[in-house]
This record gives structure tokens, sequence and C-alpha cells, in this order.
């Protein structure tokens, strides 16, 4: 799925699935001007922006490591997802775990684990059930891990990351419906994790569109994706990624992430399964998913 404004392009899905596809999209956008996003939700969702709001306040102080975790059982989802590796959608993963410093991954390191059924390797040419992977941030003292699984292994649908620094850490819940947990360092031990109320960041947005990060606004339809029950798209995103990327053509500027930040946050998951496939060999990103400094 695509938003476009003119050809201007916002992908809601990661950019491409080789790392010469990536390649061809970040030269174009240099070539034409034109403005190109990766509209990736977990960055816009409310709890990453209740995060990024600590962080920026120095409320988590120095960030010391971070994760994220996407399992998902595909089952009875449309086919195509049988033909897909764990790691080639992995950005809703990557995003968080880069964002939130505005580093980049400079390499990767990435292990398989277990094996799904003959039929889906066959269709997928992948192996594994878990791919679980390793990120040196670039220019950062940090590394990141995160893991993604499609078929063939039981877990509740999670979408989430976790944040540790030296003040205070942010968890995500393990159960769907369940409070996430910010811990305070040098509490009594029975006092530093708190369960706390993440709150909506509609107010970032124009009067007119803040009704719809929001629950209820497409919960009368009995079919509505998850996606749009769980708050009008994966924790309220949708409305402040589509003004994002709109803005940014109507005012010139670059949208979040680029062409190039977008082509790090995609190339990450592609490597991670060439290294998995290959038993955990580093793989560094291209030099056309890194910024200049």
């Amino acid at each position: 799925m695509a938003l476009r404004a003119g050809k201007h392009v916002a992908c809601t899905v990661p950019m491409a699935t080789s790392i010469e596809d990536c390649r061809e999209i970040v030269e174009t956008v240099a070539e034409t001007g034109l403005k190109y996003t990766m509209a990736e939700t977990v960055v816009y969702s409310r709890e990453y922006l209740f995060v990024k709001e600590l962080y920026e306040k120095g409320e988590l102080g120095k960030i010391q490591f971070l994760q994220a975790s996407h399992p998902q059982d595909m089952e009875g989802w449309p086919d195509y997802w049988q033909y897909m590796k764990p790691m080639h959608y992995a950005t809703h993963v990557v995003s968080p775990v880069l964002g939130l410093t505005d580093k980049e991954a400079e390499y990767v390191s990435c292990f398989g684990s277990g094996t799904i059924s003959d039929d889906l390797i066959e269709k997928s040419g992948s192996p594994f059930a878990v791919e679980t992977c390793h990120i040196k941030l670039r220019n950062s003292d940090l590394t990141a891990h995160i893991y993604r699984s499609l078929f063939d292994t039981a877990r509740q649908y999670r979408e989430s990351f976790d944040v540790y620094g030296s003040k205070k850490s942010f968890e995500w819940p393990l159960v769907e419906g369940e409070d996430p947990v910010l811990h305070t360092a040098k509490k009594p031990e029975p006092e530093i994790p708190e369960r706390i109320k993440v709150p909506d960041y509609g107010h970032l947005l124009p009067e007119e569109i803040r009704e719809f990060t929001l629950e209820g606004v497409y919960d009368a339809d009995e079919h509505a994706h998850l996606s749009f029950i769980q708050g009008a798209g994966h924790g309220g995103s949708h409305p402040h990624l589509v003004h994002e990327f709109v803005d940014s053509v109507v005012n010139d500027r670059d949208p979040y992430p680029d062409a190039v930040q977008s082509a790090n946050w995609t190339c990450v998951g592609l490597l991670a399964h060439e290294s998995a496939m290959e038993g955990g060999v580093i793989k560094r990103l291209p030099d056309f998913t890194l910024s200049e400094t």
C-alpha cells in the first residue's frame, strides 16, 4: 500500500525486499528531489512518543540497551506471508531501537532458531521459526536486540520494544491489555517497577484529525482489521504518519524517516536474514543507507 501526494510516495510496508531495490529508491530520490518515506507505524505510536518524551526530558538518563520483538502467527493470513522470511518484515522492531537515539545501524549479526514445516520452508526458502538479531548502532556504544517469528511458534501477537536507561527503563507488557512497566533506579527493590498508563498524543496533530488516534473511530465495523481496533491503527500512529508525509510535501522538507533512513531500517532485516543463513556472520550496512556524518 502507498500514500501518494502527486509523485511523492509514502510506503506503508518495508521499503523493499532486496538491497538493490532499496538502493534504487534512494538514488531516485537523490536524483529527482521527490519525497519518499516508509510510513513506519511504531515511531508514531503513542508508546514510542511517550518513551521519546521521557528520553528528551532526561528522565531515562543514559540509554544503555534497547530491544524489540514482533512475534505473530500468520496462519490464516493471505498466502503471500508463507513466502516471507521473518526478518524481511523487521521494520516494526528495527525502527524504535534506531529511532529513539537517532542512530543508524552499522552492522548486524543474526541467528536462526528452530524450524517451520516443510511446505513453508519450500515456499519461503528459509527454514527458521525465529530469527534473532543484534544490531551495532553507528557512532554509538549501544547495541540492540530484535527478534521476529511468523509461523509454528506459540506466542500471542506482540509488537514491542523495551528501553533500558541509567535512571528509568520502559518495558512493554507481556500480554495484550496489560499496562507497560516503568522501572526507576535507586528505589527500594519492591518500589522499582510501576505499572503506568500511556497517554494519547493526538494533541501533537492539527485539531481536525486528532480524534483519529483514538479507539472507537473504526470499531463500528465488525470486520475492522486488528490494527484499527487497537486504536486507529497501530497505537494511534496512522494520523501522525499521514500528517508527517503530507506536511513534508507542503513545506518542502524531508519526511521522517526519509529515504536513507528507510533504507537503513529495511536493510537491517534483509542483511539479518542473510546473516542467519550464513550462521551469524557479521553483515555491514551499505554506504547508501548511511548519512554523511
